[in-house]
């Protein structure tokens, strides 16, 4: 038997984990920064592309909100000709003006698609997690019947009413067994990794659904 409590290593998810963890993550706040160099207003593009939603359900898998943003289609993103965000100098002079707004669409059109990338990341992490669980548990219980055989393979064995072979048959398919569910569990907690790695660095102890809509941090609004 594996004596490695998988519940000590990948707790369960908090319900309701907000989208705002995303914002710690390196591209998108490499993105920003590139709309702070184009002197675009980070709080309106937060405000235009940052969906505030929860990420994660009851359940630890992904949420509905985060399902329905991904399998919406490109529209619900693609909001760059409706949205005008001012640049937070008006551009220095009128000869620098259409560069400025030039050089602002594009870090706007790179700060979409980087958004775009993390929720899918996250998605992707969530639903690998909760088929690798699923996978872990249907192994468990393959190992634990493997086991049994084996137990009772032995056990007629030692009685006289069968040959040795079949109880080395029965050893090898644990063993089999065994392994697959080490192997299993490894990438059960390496999905673990790449899930805090989609999230920003890790999860909030919380379970506050409310803290996904909350509005997000725009200390950096004004910031040349």
């Amino acid at each position: 038997p594996l004596a490695l409590d998988d519940g000590a290593v990948l707790p369960s998810l908090a319900p309701g984990l907000p989208s705002s963890l995303l914002t710690r993550r390196p591209d998108v706040i490499a993105a920003e920064h590139e709309l702070q160099a184009a002197r675009a207003n980070i709080g309106a593009a937060r405000a235009a592309f940052f969906p505030r939603i929860a990420l994660t359900s009851a359940v630890g898998s992904g949420s509905s909100a985060l399902h329905e943003l991904l399998s919406s289609g490109a529209g619900v993103w693609s909001v760059i000709p409706n949205v005008t965000l001012p640049l937070v100098d008006g551009g220095r002079n009128r000869a620098n003006l259409a560069l400025s707004h030039a050089q602002r669409d594009e870090a706007l059109a790179q700060y979409e698609q980087t958004l775009q990338r993390a929720f899918r990341d996250v998605s992707d992490a969530l639903a690998a997690r909760r088929w690798l669980a699923d996978q872990v548990a249907i192994e468990r219980a393959t190992q634990a019947s493997q086991a049994e055989r084996a137990r009772l393979a032995k056990l007629r064995y030692d009685s006289g009413a069968t040959r040795f072979l079949e109880v080395l048959d029965a050893q090898r398919d644990l063993m089999n067994a065994e392994q697959q569910l080490v192997m299993t569990r490894r990438a059960l907690l390496s999905s673990r990794v790449a899930l805090y790695g989609a999230l920003g660095g890790g999860v909030v102890d919380t379970g506050n659904t409310a803290a996904a809509t909350a509005p997000l941090s725009t200390n950096s609004d004004n910031t040349p």
